[in-house]
């Protein structure tokens, strides 16, 4: 049999070869996998439709183009029902399709069947430049339409996969599948020109033979069947071949015990390769398991924490009203519009007026924190003096600062004798007042005896007008372990209950989060435990 070695010839031969190194490559890897025996299964089919339509081409005898024509239109009828077979184990989807492939298995039966007869190749005959190529019988054109509906049922089932997928790795190795199936289907099929017609040759051959190179690509670069052990494995028994047959084959004694030699080293090596190789991929699957865990774990508890701000703010939102009420009406009592109670009764519904008092500020952070969470929190900015709100702010708490027995004063940073400064700043003029309210009725929960001061000044920072707001009293101090994390949620120091046992850590997150929507910045400083602390705001100056 003599032949030249053209397009045509080079492009089935590639196809064929590379298909049967694929195939291998993937069987050895996991044999009883199935989705690796449906890739053998259809590289097989690929290799043998290959080699036999080479065969065929380049035959000098009828007879031999008719066998090899029976040949290769056996692979040809199992090539696009192993495809199919591929893609449904593929994409999870066997169970959901199976009476459709079944409905394929009972077609490729009755194309088998036919395939000896005229009924589907009439007579082989020169074409195009082959020796001999296939002319198209009556039902040949039934088994067109076999192979090209199995084909794009085959994508579809693919690109519906990909769409649904939330998996970045699963969808690139769909994305290859498609793209190694148009490249098999358009080159592969293009040979139905040549059966149908004497003048079309099958020019997209090439195409044919480059899809087990995409295959094999997606194999290697994104773990298609997750081959790197097995590739590893084939190289390094190619290489113990090649090293045995010089062995066998060696002239002289001399050769022979060096080949052996570099045979054994080699062995040895290899054995430690492929255990490496092996231990690199289960850490790397252990890796990746816990990784998708994470994930999984995160978006779990993303949608918890979604939950739990939902619940808190319906809930804090339900308290507030009944709150209110007991509020007050236990003020009403005390402003005696019930009547006159006894100094018992009295002292008892104001330890309850202040209990209440204070629910009512824990449910207002605990709402403030849901919906800072929800970024549900709205601001209506306007133009205001910050000194005014301060003032107003301590002359608000005095009462309650004298009556803990403490002492206040609030300074602006003003030059005697000279223009006013302006303390105008555009801001949430509710929110900021709740800020250092907030802060000034903490320092006078944490100082048991001594004074508070206030004081407010403009600086420049970085050439731009700021406006500092210093609160500092005589407490019981922040220790320095605390103080980093001061401004989080639910931080408190260790020793917060012996002074405020109503605590809960949550009003300086709020104040920071509401100080950071107005591009300023709140902060901390003390010397420690018993060494009282101050507490800065930073606001934009007009």
């Amino acid at each position: 049999m003599a032949f030249n070695l053209d397009y045509y010839s080079f492009s089935l031969l590639l196809g064929g070869f590379t298909a049967l190194l694929s195939g291998l490559i993937v069987f050895i890897h996991d044999r009883k996998k199935l989705e690796n025996q449906a890739w053998f299964a259809l590289t097989v089919s690929t290799m043998v439709w290959s080699f036999a339509y080479f065969s065929m081409i380049t035959a000098t005898s009828k007879d031999f183009a008719f066998l090899s024509d029976r040949v290769l239109h056996i692979a040809a009828i199992l090539i696009p029902l192993f495809y199919l077979l591929v893609v449904l184990i593929m994409t999870n989807s066997y169970k959901t399709h199976k009476k459709s492939f079944f409905v394929g298995c009972f077609f490729a039966v009755i194309f088998m069947l036919i395939n000896p007869t005229t009924y589907f190749i009439a007579d082989v005959a020169p074409k195009v430049g082959f020796n001999f190529a296939p002319v198209n019988g009556p039902l040949y054109g039934y088994f067109f339409a076999y192979f090209c509906i199995l084909v794009i049922y085959g994508i579809y089932i693919t690109f519906k996969t990909i769409r649904k997928s939330q998996d970045h790795t699963e969808r690139q190795r769909l994305k290859y599948l498609i793209m190694f199936t148009l490249a098999a289907s358009i080159g592969g099929g293009s040979v139905f020109a040549t059966t149908f017609t004497y003048t079309i040759p099958p020019y997209g051959l090439i195409l044919f033979s480059i899809y087990p190179l995409i295959s094999g690509y997606a194999i290697l670069r994104h773990q298609l069947f997750n081959v790197k052990v097995i590739t590893t494995q084939l190289l390094t028994f190619i290489l113990w071949l090649f090293i045995l047959i010089r062995t066998l084959f060696s002239e002289g004694i001399r050769e022979q015990l060096a080949n052996g030699a570099l045979f054994v080293i080699s062995l040895i090596l290899g054995g430690f390769l492929i255990r490496s190789v092996l231990s690199e991929v289960k850490t790397r699957e252990k890796i990746q398991l816990l990784a998708d865990d994470l994930e999984k774990a995160n978006e779990r508890l993303q949608e918890l924490d979604q939950q739990k701000s939902e619940f808190v703010s319906l809930a804090s939102h339900q308290l507030r009203g009944p709150l209110a009420a007991v509020k007050g009406y236990a003020s009403l009592i005390l402003e005696g519009d019930f009547g006159p109670i006894s100094d018992p009764v009295k002292e008892a519904i104001e330890k309850m007026f202040k209990s209440t008092q204070d629910l009512v500020v824990l449910v207002g952070d605990y709402l403030d924190v849901s919906r800072i969470e929800q970024g549900r929190m709205k601001y209506d900015f306007s133009q205001f003096d910050l000194k005014e709100l301060v003032s107003t702010v301590v002359a608000e708490l005095r009462p309650t600062i004298e009556t803990a027995k403490l002492s206040i004063d609030f300074n602006a940073d003003e030059q005697p004798g000279s223009t006013p400064t302006s303390f105008l700043i555009n801001a949430d003029k509710g929110k900021i007042k709740q800020v250092i309210g907030n802060i000034i009725d903490n320092a006078v929960k944490y100082t048991p005896k001594g004074s508070i001061h206030v004081w407010i000044k403009k600086i420049l920072r970085e050439g731009k007008p700021k406006i500092l707001i210093t609160i500092s009293d005589t407490g019981v101090g922040i220790p320095p372990e605390v103080l980093p994390r001061l401004f989080e949620k639910f931080t408190r120091a260790p020793d917060a209950n012996k002074t405020n046992i109503m605590g809960t850590g949550l009003g300086l997150y709020v104040a920071k989060k509401i100080i950071e929507a107005h591009n300023g910045r709140v902060w901390a400083e003390s010397a420690g435990r018993d060494k009282g602390s101050s507490f800065f705001v930073e606001l934009e100056g007009e």
